[in-house]
């Protein structure tokens, strides 16, 4: 009887020329998804564009949907990084604008925003409960930094959770033209006042 192969975790990138080629694929993937959408880009053509081999590819990502649910971890990460908050916000201010900018960062590259946010959905459903924990996801840890909980409690996730999911659905509201941006970023700032009313720092 034939050996079924063991399902291997995805490799993480240590040595730099590792990283380089990472980053490198994580490009090439933002760059096709930006052309094309997901169910179309072929992970050859990832492999190629990124110059890799394919085998590389699949050694960091295992699938499409962990391909591109990396890109979108990568673009929250490059986003937070070029951030300049302004020294007199508040947490909701905070919040607002990380969310609010985020958001329109993204709808940047409409088709890509798709194409995460498709790929996200399908690795958030065959999940774990404690993979979709807020401290398990980029926007989760920055969020949870923000409102200064460096040993998050029960509240603490739930707020973050609760913001994550409001930011969620707005995004996808104005990606599928159900609501506009301007009002996406009023209710955005609504959640974000009322659930962070009970933490110092709001004005």
């Amino acid at each position: 009887m034939a050996r079924i192969a063991e399902v291997r975790a995805p490799a993480s990138p240590t040595s730099k020329s590792q990283i380089a080629r990472h980053k490198r694929i994580l490009d090439a993937a933002a760059a096709l998804g930006a052309r094309k959408r997901i169910d179309v880009v072929q992970m050859h053509e990832v492999a190629k564009d990124a110059d890799v081999a394919i085998a590389t590819l699949y050694r960091y990502f295992p699938s499409k949907n962990a391909l591109f649910a990396a890109v979108f971890h990568a673009e929250i990460s490059a986003f937070q990084e070029s951030r300049r908050p302004g020294e007199d916000e508040d947490l909701v201010d905070q919040v607002t604008g990380l969310l609010v900018g985020l958001s329109r960062h993204l709808l940047l590259r409409p088709m890509l925003a798709a194409a995460m946010f498709q790929a996200s959905s399908a690795i958030y459903v065959t999940a774990t409960m404690d993979e979709v924990e807020p401290t398990e996801s980029e926007l989760g840890r920055i969020l949870l930094r923000i409102i200064g909980a460096e040993e998050p409690n029960r509240q603490d996730l739930s707020v973050v959770r609760l913001l994550t999911h409001c930011w969620w659905g707005t995004l996808v509201s104005t990606l599928s033209g159900q609501t506009t941006p301007e009002r996406a970023a009023a209710d955005i700032r609504l959640a974000a006042r009322l659930l962070l009313a009970p933490y110092p720092g709001n004005r």
